[in-house]
């Protein structure tokens, strides 16, 4: 039987999200910006009933097209707020539009999201050796990621959902050193 972390339920979508999505690095822009609202979206939730939603809210917030979203209006949040395959919280809601504005802003400026979000750890994935139990819910370089982002106009982005979101998107290995997809994140670059 393959060993995993400890937070892994019994649940098929969590292992799959598991064993096939968390900590692998992802540098798309789309795809980076898509985690940052969901791990927004998952503040005192948990990862899985953001998971379950997962294909709702890309269909509701247009694939997470962040040049849309930055344009959506009242009757748009009315609409996302009436719809019961999302996280219908008003601040969330939002949070994704002012988070799509600086987003925008931020390849506006520098020219690429994936790069300014890597700069954090130089690039490349930071590799923790963490036994079971040892996960930290925040890290420095999440403190220093959630204060520009702040600094940005970004909201729902404290340091705890900020190291989420390193976590989900590999810019750290925090697979323990028991689980199997430990060897295979450390060696996918």
């Amino acid at each position: 039987m393959l060993k995993r972390c400890s937070w892994v339920s019994d649940d098929p979508l969590y292992i799959d999200y598991h064993d096939h999505e968390w900590g692998v690095p992802i540098y798309d822009e789309r795809l980076l910006f898509e985690f940052l609202i969901l791990e927004g979206m998952q503040a005192g939730l948990s990862w899985l009933t953001i998971l379950k939603k997962r294909d709702n809210f890309r269909s509701a917030f247009d694939n997470f097209d962040a040049k849309k979203i930055a344009k959506y209006d009242q009757q748009r949040i009315n609409k996302l707020l009436s719809n019961p395959g999302i996280i219908r919280n008003t601040l969330k809601i939002q949070s994704a539009i002012t988070n799509a504005k600086a987003f925008l802003q931020i390849k506006k400026e520098l020219g690429s999201f994936s790069d300014y979000i890597w700069s954090f750890v130089e690039g490349k994935p930071v590799q923790n050796n963490y036994h079971l139990g040892q996960l930290p819910a925040t890290s420095p370089i999440s403190d220093k990621l959630s204060k520009d982002l702040k600094k940005r106009g970004f909201k729902f982005v404290g340091s705890t959902v900020c190291y989420a979101f390193m976590q989900a998107v590999g810019m750290v290995n925090d697979h323990t050193t028991a689980c199997f997809r430990y060897k295979k994140i450390k060696n996918y670059l």
